[in-house]
């Protein structure tokens, strides 16, 4: 298929299109991640993330997707990935370990998944 050929308006499976109603359903949500650039602000989360889910009025959903601490939750939730990047750091999850959740592997399989594509 060339470009010209792709339907940019057909989703692709498994995916969720971040568009104009997902950033609005997910404002809160980005809001709060961005807000943990800061030190002071992540400090504050670790602390009392009940209260700092309510600081930024958070949806039931999405406190509960950050407690799971499941990206495609997240972005189900209206996350974007940018800004979860932000929360996934706090936990300490690196990038393969995002990439994992999204892909329904082990962070190992994910990995190994990707040196061997490397090759």
């Amino acid at each position: 298929m060339s470009l010209e050929e792709f339907d940019h308006h057909t989703p692709i499976p498994g995916t969720t299109i971040f568009n104009g109603e997902m950033a609005m359903k997910g404002y809160a949500l980005n809001k709060m991640c961005y807000s943990f650039n800061a030190a002071e602000a992540r400090a504050e989360y670790l602390q009392d993330p009940a209260a700092y889910y309510a600081k930024f009025e958070l949806t039931d959903t999405q406190i509960q997707a950050c407690e799971n601490k499941n990206v495609l939750e997240l972005i189900a939730a209206g996350g974007n990935i940018y800004y979860l990047a932000k929360f996934a750091g706090i936990f300490m999850l690196s990038v393969q370990d995002v990439g994992a959740q999204q892909t329904g592997m082990t962070t190992e399989e994910f990995k190994e998944k990707l040196l061997r594509a490397g090759d």
